[in-house]
């Protein structure tokens, strides 16, 4: 085995751990939000919050890293899909270290305060609402990664926008609010 097959290895563990894990939460939050379950909610926004800093941070750092020293050394950085995958990069970055942190201390501060309450459930709420096009950029990249386009590649490049708009319609306005939970 060369070093940049050991490199990607390990770039793509990262990524799975990164993208794979903050998926199956946000999936299990979603769940718990449209089952009325405060409980379960909660519960899993403990464990993002516990597993953000601790888990997702630094695997998307690794996964950047390890992904910048494959393009240092050998793929370099001219690449259409190089350049998509680090815009969607420092998208899901600024997303996490604007919306997500800043929301999921918000909501422990209330709940610290006032206990569990409509307030609280409501940053919840808003940080799920967020995820969907966090996560429909996750996709973007992993395509982006796999396929690899150039600007003759339309429809993949296409149907890369049309998630990716997707992902916006989903966050902030095409779905139906979740019903409220009794708290």
């Amino acid at each position: 085995m060369d070093w940049y097959s050991l490199i990607k290895f390990l770039h793509v563990v990262a990524a799975v751990v990164w993208v794979g894990g903050g998926f199956a939460l946000m999936l299990l939050a979603v769940r718990a939000d449209r089952a009325g379950d405060t409980d379960g909610m909660l519960q899993v926004m403990r464990s993002v919050g516990e597993l953000g800093n601790r888990l997702f941070m630094p695997a998307s750092l690794v996964t950047l890293l390890l992904g910048l020293a494959m393009c240092w050394f050998w793929v370099g950085f001219s690449d259409l899909w190089i350049v998509i995958g680090l815009a969607g990069y420092a998208t899901t970055f600024m997303i996490g270290t604007f919306v997500f942190k800043p929301t999921a201390d918000r909501m422990a501060a209330i709940i610290a305060r006032d206990g569990v309450t409509p307030a609280a459930l409501d940053q919840g709420r808003r940080i799920l609402k967020v995820a969907r096009f966090d996560y429909a950029m996750m996709l973007v990249i992993v395509a982006d990664m796999v396929l690899k386009p150039t600007l003759s590649d339309g429809p993949i490049l296409g149907a890369m926008a049309v998630v990716f708009i997707a992902g916006l319609w989903a966050a902030f306005d095409g779905l139906r609010p979740a019903p409220a939970a009794a708290v």
